[in-house]
């Protein structure tokens, strides 16, 4: 058994906001997203594997594929692998939540802008 500190667990002590599962002998990996900064999210881009977005507060516009929604608290959203996908959170209101990526690695091919920051 593993038990890993989120608030402690970052590389600089800090709170932990990715795990990569191969690390912990886990089959997935996970994103910890936090902010209310309107409009924060990643750029467009896709993975080989699916994702899917537990959301535990706030809002966000979500593009997956051709389709556009507003993704809320207490809703999960599941991207299928290979699938073009990003997100913006709304505000004001902090958005929150577990994005948990089908492989025990992080693989992504980002499709526009530059690479952005994992929040």
């Amino acid at each position: 058994m593993l038990v890993i500190d989120l608030s402690t667990g970052g590389t600089d002590g800090g709170r932990l906001h990715q795990l990569e599962g191969r690390g912990c002998e886990a089959g997935v990996s996970l994103i910890f997203t936090s902010t209310a900064e309107p409009g924060a999210g990643p750029y467009l881009h896709k993975h080989p594997y699916a994702v899917t977005f537990v959301i535990h507060a706030g809002r966000a516009s979500f593009t997956v594929g051709d389709q556009e929604l507003v993704g809320s608290a207490d809703q999960v959203i599941v991207v299928p692998g290979f699938t073009p996908h990003k997100f913006a959170v709304l505000g004001p209101e902090p958005f929150w939540s577990t994005n948990i990526h089908a492989s025990n690695t992080f693989v992504t091919e980002w499709l526009e802008g530059p690479r952005a920051t994992l929040l």
